[in-house]
């Protein structure tokens, strides 16, 4: 319904990547699901989706001098599940990305993350943790410890970066239902983001399996981190490596993530 009646001239033109502005209830369903009886969609094309095509004017970024903020919880806060597998997750963005800091449970707080955002320029911001967009500001967040850094929050801390310096190029969100939202949420947090600066930003539009996030977001980083890769290259190459992989070959491992804004 979607690709087909643009299928042969979006072949001909020989492109690699599909940007998406969603409308509505478009906006909460995976594109690089979408399937045609034999193939998955995201088998043919790296996925990823705008505010609008207007909104951002998408640049490569130089992936050799990476570097990264990375904040998580592995233990049971605020009434929510572990996560045990945040602990693997930061250890292969370690092996990835060479110059990192690490906030991990006690130590990732919302003046922790507020301070070595205003101290130091981060390309990468990754953020592992629970989170929920609600309708109203007051239920949308992300799990700290002991606390809940509310979107005002966040979309401050995010302006705050700005400053003098190039703003946040990726703002990874690995925490449950981080894209979802009603018809006017414009994406959840990672929306919230992208309004604050960040050039990128990937989010989840489900709640997703701990284990199955530290394998997927392992080997998008590892990817990343090729010359000549772009955002939605790696993305797409995570995503087939979990599809092929009969264990989370299923939609529900691979599909929630999305990328939202610059894709190159």
């Amino acid at each position: 319904w979607l690709i087909a009646p643009a299928r042969e001239a979006v072949d001909r033109s020989g492109v690699k990547t599909l940007v998406f502005v969603l409308d509505g209830p478009l906006q909460n369903i995976p594109m690089a699901a979408l399937y045609d009886g034999d193939r998955f969609l995201i088998q043919d094309y790296a996925v990823a989706l705008t505010p609008g095509l207007k909104l951002l004017n998408p640049q490569p970024w130089d992936t050799s001098k990476l570097k990264a903020l990375v904040a998580g919880i592995t233990e049971s806060q605020q009434g929510r599940s572990p996560l045990p597998y945040v602990n693997r997750e930061v250890q292969k963005i370690e092996d990835s990305i060479r110059r990192h800091t690490v906030l991990l449970d006690q130590e990732f707080t919302q003046k922790a993350l507020s301070t070595r955002l205003n101290a130091t320029a981060y390309p990468i911001v990754h953020v592992a943790t629970h989170g929920q967009f609600g309708s109203t500001p007051e239920e949308t967040y992300l799990v700290a410890w002991n606390e809940l850094i509310n979107v005002r929050d966040v979309s401050q801390m995010l302006q705050a970066h700005l400053g003098d310096r190039e703003g946040i190029e990726l703002l990874v969100l690995s925490a449950c239902e981080t894209a979802s939202g009603d018809q006017q949420a414009a994406l959840g947090l990672t929306g919230v983001a992208i309004k604050a600066g960040a050039r990128s930003t990937i989010g989840s539009l489900w709640a997703i399996n701990d284990e199955a996030t530290s394998q997927f977001i392992g080997y998008f980083y590892k990817q990343l981190i090729q010359p000549g890769t772009t955002r939605a290259g790696a993305m797409r190459a995570a995503q087939l490596h979990m599809l092929n992989d009969p264990e989370y070959k299923h939609p529900i491992y691979w599909a929630p993530y999305i990328l939202l804004g610059s894709w190159m």
